[in-house]
């Protein structure tokens, strides 16, 4: 993994901190071209990697940058899914069997699922599951997606439900039918860790917050360091800036000093917001550490 990833929360107005700043980067993103202009910015600084939901506006970025394969040779995908807000919609939309067959939108898995009734009425999920993941997965048909997450919205309510296996269906399905590695999104890492552990999932990809004051991180800044320094996963750092509480160079400062961090994801609406994260990786990340 890159040391930088791109995230997509400006995109699409979501904001930890401020609703009126959510609502006000909402309308600028509406146009694609607008989202278009800072991702090539974000690609043209060096961070190619785009971590993004499965909203449906992301199906056409993807297809912008099918359409440009020299443009964008270098470009990768983490897929996180599932975009609950968009399954909440289509149930209220079209009723469960509208919204299934919204997701499943080849005609085959459609028609797959309505016959396998049964297997939906007996909650045959390991079924259910990797035709989801498959629908969600379709937009990105052809590009470079060696990360696939879970969201932290299914990852927590399934650590909540203790529907433990649930954690090795994505995974087993994400490696053999994707031949990429599963991603977990968590807003509680000693818990994810210690869940995953016991499945025997190694050495997992766990995106969280991670921030100096401890901004939405449950147990605290000392259970995560303890993870940090004695659990073997790979870490992501999200919200590293608090949403705006802590200041930039303090931030990414603080972050780069602690271990076993392997990426920073952060969300950015300029060039230069962009230019300025990635200058402060530079200089407080050193070369040989979370490459």
């Amino acid at each position: 993994m890159q040391r930088l990833l791109f995230g997509d929360n400006q995109f699409f107005g979501v904001n930890h901190m401020s609703e009126d700043k959510a609502r006000s980067q909402s309308m600028k993103f509406q146009d694609l071209s607008a989202i278009m202009e800072v991702l090539d910015a974000a690609y043209d600084e060096g961070v190619t990697t785009f971590m993004c939901t499965t909203h449906d506006r992301v199906a056409e970025i993807a297809d912008l940058v099918r359409a440009e394969p020299e443009r964008y040779a270098d470009m990768e995908f983490f897929p996180c899914m599932p975009y609950a807000h968009k399954y909440a919609n289509a149930m209220t939309e079209d009723g469960p069997l509208g919204a299934l067959k919204r997701f499943l939108p080849d005609e085959s898995l459609f028609s797959a699922a309505v016959k396998g009734g049964k297997s939906f009425a007996s909650k045959d999920i390991d079924h259910v599951t990797r035709m989801l993941i498959d629908a969600e997965m379709s937009m990105f048909k052809g590009l470079k997606t060696p990360v696939v997450f879970l969201q932290n919205v299914v990852v927590d309510l399934l650590l909540g439900l203790g529907f433990d296996e649930a954690f090795t269906i994505f995974a087993d399905h994400v490696r053999r039918e994707y031949d990429a590695e599963p991603g977990f999104i968590t807003m509680n890492l000693p818990l994810l860790l210690d869940t995953l552990e016991r499945l025997g999932i190694d050495n997992p990809i766990v995106c969280s917050n991670i921030n100096k004051i401890g901004f939405r991180m449950p147990g605290g800044l000392e259970a995560y360091d303890e993870a940090l320094r004695g659990r073997r996963f790979r870490a992501i750092a999200m919200s590293v800036f608090a949403s705006g509480a802590v200041p930039p160079d303090e931030a990414i400062e603080w972050v780069c000093a602690q271990p076993n961090i392997e990426s920073i994801v952060f969300g950015a609406s300029s060039r230069r917001n962009i230019a300025s994260t990635k200058s402060l990786v530079d200089q407080h990340w050193p070369a040989h550490v979370g490459v």
